[in-house]
């Protein structure tokens, strides 16, 4: 296939590394917080959480060292990866919160009740707080059954964290009120799209600008099913203004698409960032980028079209796979035949869905070789079981945990069909 893969896996691991957040924190760092400032003579804390924590934690104590009192980690399962000095690490539960996650929020919160007006908190957020810094006004099954609800109906993360801030005792602007009067600077990596600083994680130290009518309507849209104490959470206020917090995004999807489109013209593509706003059911994604590339593969030149952003999946079966996987088997039909198209999708974070894949990748050949095992690639989808059809035939992405987390980023890929350098890589 000219290459493809190749080209596809060199795309996908210098993307990543151009938005891992080590710099970015230190810069931050560096323009926002001095510590001590402000005639603040208490401690400094660090708050870590996400799928981003432990890189995030580490980078700042390498700047910090030393004037760090204490810090805590939350991030996901296999994502700590050492111990850093001062701080205790906790791994727990994602895309549904667990034991664990209550466990190490408790730890957090019980730091945070204690703190005075000298002290600091440098609070460190990525993607996927919500489900791991968790402190539920519900029971913890209810909690964990509501989210599940939101995950399978096709709900998007705005509509999800509406919810979930209004169940939580440190969401929504909460845990900020808990630290107070202390200060807290907050770094946030951002993995929601247009960087909505209330929502990313749901906003545990931003005042919350959702309604609550706005919930009651996504309450009724997906017909969720509540108990009547959770139904009266939904119809209490969130925090509006807080005064002792301070904010800062670093990176989000847009940093991502740049690194992917450079990654690209490097290896000779032309690139084009279509979106990085991509916000649609996963398959159809899939599908209209591979109607783009039957319209450009006759190219004479190599051609790259780039969509950054966060999908959906409608759950209708029980198998295993996640929106990145679901995108790139959405394409197979479509591009199936072309000996010069792949189409790849991958999460920045290295875990796509429940599985331990990033994402999929497929080419011009990928239905024959499905069709060929058995595997009819309508099933699939309707199955929701995209990871063992594109383990079957080698079209997993596989990176391990990446320490950051900027959204997904998808890539269609076409070489020239009359290009004059040479193609085969092989």
């Amino acid at each position: 296939m000219n290459g493809l893969r190749e080209d596809a896996d060199q795309i996908i691991k210098t993307s990543i590394e151009a938005v891992l957040p080590d710099e970015a924190v230190r810069k931050a760092l560096q323009e926002k917080f001095l510590p001590g400032r402000k005639g603040r003579a208490g401690a400094l804390y660090v708050i870590a959480v996400g799928k981003a924590a432990w890189q995030m934690a580490n980078a700042a104590y390498g700047y910090l060292g030393d004037k760090i009192r204490k810090g805590i980690v939350i991030t996901k399962y296999g994502h700590v990866q050492g111990k850093i000095p001062k701080m205790i690490c906790y791994e727990a539960g994602h895309p549904v919160p667990d034991e664990n996650s209550f466990a190490a929020t408790r730890a957090v919160v019980s730091l945070a009740e204690d703190l005075g007006m000298e002290d600091q908190v440098l609070f460190l957020l990525s993607g996927g707080g919500s489900a791991l810094f968790e402190e539920p006004l519900i029971s913890h099954a209810e909690l964990q059954d509501i989210t599940q609800q939101l995950l399978s109906c096709g709900a998007d993360i705005v509509e999800i964290n509406t919810i979930r801030k209004r169940l939580s005792a440190v969401k929504g602007g909460k845990f900020a009120k808990i630290c107070a009067p202390a200060r807290v600077y907050s770094i946030v990596l951002s993995d929601i799209l247009g960087d909505p600083l209330d929502m990313i994680a749901s906003g545990p130290v931003c005042p919350d600008s959702s309604t609550c009518a706005q919930a009651v309507g996504i309450t009724e849209k997906y017909r969720l099913i509540l108990s009547k104490k959770a139904g009266e959470y939904i119809r209490q206020e969130t925090p509006k203004v807080l005064d002792n917090v301070e904010s800062h995004i670093m990176g989000s999807v847009r940093a991502l698409c740049a690194a992917a489109a450079g990654a690209c013209e490097k290896l000779g593509y032309r690139p084009l960032i279509l979106t990085d706003q991509l916000t649609c059911e996963a398959r159809e994604a899939g599908s209209f980028l591979a109607a783009i590339a039957r319209s450009h593969c006759n190219t004479r030149e190599d051609l790259a079209f780039i969509a950054g952003g966060e999908t959906v999946v409608h759950l209708t079966g029980r198998g295993k796979g996640g929106r990145n996987q679901e995108l790139a088997l959405g394409a197979a039909e479509g591009i199936a035949g072309l000996d010069n198209v792949a189409i790849f999708s991958v999460g920045s974070d290295g875990t796509d869905g429940p599985t331990d894949a990033a994402g999929g990748f497929c080419d011009g050949k990928t239905k024959e070789r499905l069709t060929g095992y058995g595997i009819d690639i309508h099933d699939v989808l309707r199955q929701n079981d995209a990871y063992p059809a594109l383990k079957r035939c080698e079209g997993l992405v596989v990176t391990g945990p990446t320490g950051t987390n900027v959204n997904d980023v998808a890539v269609l890929l076409i070489r020239g069909k009359r290009s004059d350098k040479k193609v085969n890589k092989s």
